[in-house]
């Protein structure tokens, strides 16, 4: 079974700058090697993390390669007037015209519940499009939205748009996994390439945390699995429980940024280990890896 990756980046032209995403087409060689039949591809517009790019960019590369991409849009929450009452459905709207099934990666420094951000999410669910994002524990020399311990931010946020489509992504949720999360729960962002470092290891999940409680609560709220691995991995029993309690609003992703491929591929390579060791149920491994990414985007696709 080839799997649908629905969280990556590339550039049309990548810059020499912080890190070196890759083109289009080195990321097909990626997907090749690995056995991904198609991704999505979410545009860098927050210029905390990198250059932007236009979502035109996305729209081009899918435009050229159909069968191994589909889009994402992006808009900076302080976008248009840099007010909470921007009309930013007005540019999602546009976008989701275009094709686009998705709002993200949406990674200001802003806190959570700042009202631009708000209104971004706000304008999102009154569009219809989806929302995944990448956080911090701080505000100044990071990227990604703000929230504090036990992801309060979070938690309001899906209480205030029940219909918002919230696709969980990033160590800030995943982290939430434990019971009794690091204090640092997201090592310190460097400049040299991005390499963030690590953080401290639980020894066992156990029966999980908020994130485990959030998920429970709140069926509107979804998880992109390429920062849960490496947690995940630290507790199989536990791993496979969450797996199978969540499958149906779960989704593999490998945020590819560069054509090493390596580091990105883990996940995909154990969602394999432990599919052929028979430890995860077939029907869990082909709803997490292919067909709730079919389903949930409308992709054009036979499921397995």
């Amino acid at each position: 079974m080839k799997y649908i990756d629905i969280h990556a980046h590339a550039y049309r032209r990548p810059l020499p700058f912080v890190t070196q995403f890759h083109t289009p087409g080195e990321l097909i060689g990626c997907y090749d090697r690995y056995g991904i039949e198609m991704g999505a591809l979410l545009p860098v517009v927050n210029s905390e993390i990198y250059l932007p790019q236009a979502n035109e960019d996305i729209l081009d590369m899918v435009q050229a390669h159909p069968d191994r991409f589909f889009a994402f849009c992006n808009v900076d929450p302080r976008a248009l007037i840099n007010r909470a009452d921007a009309p930013l459905d007005t540019v999602l709207q546009y976008y989701k015209n275009l094709g686009c099934k998705g709002v993200g990666e949406i990674m200001p420094n802003l806190p959570f519940e700042d009202e631009l951000v708000q209104n971004l999410f706000r304008c999102a669910e009154k569009v219809g499009l989806p929302v995944t994002t990448d956080g911090s524990d701080r505000v100044g020399g990071d990227f990604g939205l703000c929230d504090a311990p036990g992801l309060p931010g979070l938690e309001h946020t899906l209480q205030r748009f029940p219909s918002l489509q919230f696709i969980a992504h990033g160590p800030i949720f995943w982290i939430e996994l434990m019971q009794d999360p690091p204090a640092a729960r997201k090592a310190v962002f460097r400049t040299d390439g991005l390499q963030h470092g690590t953080i401290r290891k639980a020894k066992r999940i156990e029966e999980g945390g908020v994130a485990v409680e959030l998920l429970r609560l709140f069926p509107n709220l979804y998880g992109e699995l390429s920062d849960a691995v490496g947690i995940l991995k630290q507790d199989e029993e536990f791993a496979i429980r969450f797996l199978t309690e969540f499958q149906d609003r779960l989704f593999f992703g490998t945020d590819s940024c560069n054509s090493t491929c390596n580091a990105n591929y883990q996940g995909k390579l154990w969602f394999d280990a432990l599919h052929d060791s028979g430890r995860l149920p077939e029907e869990v491994w082909k709803k997490i890896c292919r067909n709730n990414a079919i389903d949930f985007f409308r992709l054009d696709l036979a499921k397995a």
